[in-house]
């Protein structure tokens, strides 16, 4: 069985000192460093939000607060810093990310009306990535994720790969939750279980 790593948005505005830092975020990159030393897959994928300045996702760009939420696109929107924006510091991934067997990045959140938190598509459901043509392309079936933030793009992008029918397999050690309410990131361990969601410790 063919597997690939997809290593989530693991980019410096979600790190200390980060525009939209994730707690405790450097303490998987070591842990997703050696993954990538110790086990072979046959493929690596990196996702990177990568939004326009007037993204719609931005508290700022809708005169709201950040934590505020909207109906964008008749679905919620949760407001958020200006995070990830193309061309910049924040928008790189982290220096400290072993990058050397890296085979294929994923670009999401382009599009200024949509927000993306998974890397397969959109998170109204309608424009895809390419990430699953690129993982059937390369006969993949079995794909494990790490990177941030749990309760966001990790989740989502875990949920998505399993509807898709791929086993999927999350790595907890891999991982931090955003949290922005006290309970999400359990929340989101639960309903990725749920959705026949692998949790590796």
């Amino acid at each position: 069985m063919k597997k690939a790593l997809i290593i989530t948005d693991v980019q410096n505005d979600f790190f200390e000192g980060g525009s939209l830092a994730v707690p405790n975020a450097s303490e998987i990159i070591p842990y997703i460093n050696l993954l990538m030393e110790e086990n072979e897959y046959d493929k690596i994928i990196l996702t990177q939000d990568w939004h326009p300045a007037d993204h719609k996702s931005f508290a700022s760009n809708n005169e709201k607060n950040v934590g505020d939420t909207i109906i964008l696109n008749e679905i919620p929107q949760f407001m958020w810093p200006d995070h990830c924006v193309q061309g910049t510091h924040g928008a790189e991934f982290h220096k400290d990310l072993n990058r050397e067997k890296v085979d294929h990045i994923i670009q999401k959140g382009t599009n200024a009306a949509f927000d993306s938190y998974s890397g397969f598509q959109d998170n109204n459901h309608l424009v895809k990535t390419g990430l699953d043509d690129y993982l059937k392309y390369h006969d993949i079936q079995l794909v494990e994720i790490v990177g941030l933030a749990m309760d966001f793009c990790v989740k989502y992008t875990c949920l998505d790969a399993a509807k898709l029918g791929y086993v999927t397999c999350l790595h907890f050690n891999g991982t931090r939750a955003v949290n922005t309410n006290p309970d999400s990131g359990k929340n989101a361990i639960y309903e990725m279980l749920q959705n026949t969601v692998t949790i590796l410790g």
